[in-house]
């Protein structure tokens, strides 16, 4: 028996999220729709013109959110990842805590620098926006690993948004063959169009032969294959994962269990904010095939818990949440 059903590797994020015009963007210069690197004096400036009192804030990242929520489900997961000695810092590790998820952070041990955090920009369309200062988990490297962690798991669950630097890259490419070596199934995560659009050769690099599972929307699907259709993107996937899930927002999600598509049902809610939902799709999924689920309920769990994100702010579900979408699925 495993200790975990998953162990993600990520960059860790604060999440402090709130809502804005279009004009917004306009006004200050931001890309909308996309996840944008940017150092930590651009970041204060947007901060400055924000209400932060009115912001909400979690600790996140991409990965951070869906081993949250495996364990929100009633799945063991454990996240390696780093932050640094000031107050967001500690903030992340007793909120990671409270969320039921270990983790290699001593709070007694933590380096000094800046925590990473994330401004999450929601718009009225539900779409969401990301201006995102790394800090220090742009450090984040081989010796942050926790090996016996991945030894002791079903899946390693890699975050796409480590390959922007060179450490995280190795750090990617560490962890998944130290997974392989020990019979542990590798999932990994797009995270973002522009991961896909500017970091390609990368992601090849890090998949290498194959991987058990790939999470992709539908633009990253098409990027990553080059194809104007989904039809043809998901044949293309074939190549590089044994299986793998694209999210199609409100039309639902296609998933290939190694032998057939199937295709996943949207549930109807009304979407005021996009942030976290796919990171929650692929946690309420990693639970379910770990926990003795067949692709078909997986998928129809991580729909269900996709959609009642994007109906609500934030990019977490609250603990009953979790136990009243379960209780639906299994009466």
């Amino acid at each position: 028996m495993k200790k975990y059903d998953v162990t993600g590797i990520g960059n860790a994020l604060v999440d402090i999220e709130f809502k804005v015009k279009d004009q917004f963007f306009i006004d200050h210069d931001v890309e909308k729709g996309l996840m944008t690197l940017v150092d930590e004096e651009r970041q204060n400036v947007l901060m400055d013109v924000i209400n932060t009192n009115e912001a909400k804030k979690q600790c996140g990242g991409s990965a951070a959110n869906t081993v949250i929520a495996v364990s929100q489900f009633g799945g063991k997961s454990y996240y390696s990842c780093k932050v640094a000695n000031d107050e967001l810092g500690k903030f992340f590790v007793e909120d990671m805590n409270e969320s039921g998820v270990d983790h290699n952070l001593n709070p007694e041990k933590l380096e000094e620098g800046i925590t990473g955090k994330c401004l999450v920009m929601v718009t009225d369309d539900a779409e969401r926006t990301m201006n995102t200062f790394l800090g220090i988990t742009q450090s984040y490297s081989v010796s942050d690993v926790n090996e016996s962690a991945i030894k002791d798991s079903k899946y390693l669950y890699i975050e796409g948004y480590l390959v922007t630097s060179e450490n995280g890259k190795a750090a990617m490419k560490h962890a998944k063959k130290l997974a392989e070596d020990n019979g542990v199934k590798v999932a990994m995560t797009f995270s973002d169009p522009a991961m896909v659009k500017y970091f390609k050769p990368a992601f090849d690099e890090v998949i290498g032969h194959s991987v058990d599972m790939l999470f992709a929307n539908e633009e990253e699907a098409l990027l990553y294959t080059g194809k104007d259709n989904i039809k043809e993107a998901r044949e293309e996937l074939k190549k590089v994962a044994k299986h793998f899930v694209i999210t199609q927002g409100k039309n639902g999600a296609i998933i290939f269990d190694g032998d057939t598509f199937i295709d996943i049902e949207p549930y109807k809610t009304t979407a005021i904010d996009s942030n976290g939902a796919g990171d929650m799709f692929a946690g309420a999924f990693m639970y379910g095939i770990t926990n003795g689920q067949s692709f078909a309920a997986s998928g129809k769990l991580a729909s269900m818990a996709s959609s009642k994100i994007v109906s609500q702010f934030g990019p977490r579900l609250k603990w009953h949440e979790a136990k009243e979408i379960l209780a639906k699925l299994n009466p």
